[in-house]
């Protein structure tokens, strides 16, 4: 199956169309995550990507460019741990069709492939149905529940840990100790 969507690395010249699209998809969005809907606040979010610990994509449609979600690699942790989280979200234009699922897959490949991370977490409120199918199609498994996790629309959130290992064979980064 031809793959329908690629990985685009968000850069500041994304920032008109990404706040669009935030502004467009806010229904979507809330109560699950709050993302820049402003220059002002897509500036301030976007200084989190350069120091290299977190990494934001844009989801485009191979055909056309359409910006049709977004994903964050983020807290990039080596030495013994070489994982990170997983933050995304669809745009509500382009919403339940699939492009997500192949967005994120594309994400695991290029953290386990390029990266070299072995583990990834999706951190995801229990009502979010949409975002647990996502996972649960991309083969994470769940690990617990973190009681008041992440701050979200005015409320600490409980939130479903579910993660996914690096498949076999994987290069380990030269990070990783010997013993």
């Amino acid at each position: 199956m031809p793959k329908r969507v690629e990985l685009s690395p968000l850069t500041p010249s994304d920032q008109d169309e990404f706040c669009t699209l935030v502004r467009a998809s806010s229904e979507l969005h809330r109560p699950w995550m709050q993302l820049p809907a402003t220059a002002q606040e897509f500036q301030v979010w976007t200084r989190r990507f350069d120091d290299g610990t977190n990494l934001g994509f844009l989801v485009r449609v191979r055909d056309t460019g359409a910006a049709v979600g977004m994903v964050n690699i983020n807290s990039i942790i080596r030495g013994r741990y070489q994982g990170a989280s997983l933050g995304y979200a669809a745009f509500a234009p382009s919403a339940g069709r699939g492009y997500m699922t192949e967005g994120v897959a594309a994400t695991l490949r290029y953290a386990f492939t390029d990266l070299r991370l072995h583990r990834l977490e999706a951190n995801i409120q229990p009502a979010n149905t949409a975002s647990l199918a996502l996972v649960k199609r991309l083969g994470f498994r769940y690990e617990g529940l973190s009681p008041a996790y992440l701050y979200i629309d005015g409320d600490w959130r409980d939130h479903e840990r579910w993660a996914v290992t690096a498949p076999s064979p994987w290069t380990p980064d030269p990070s990783l100790p010997e013993v």
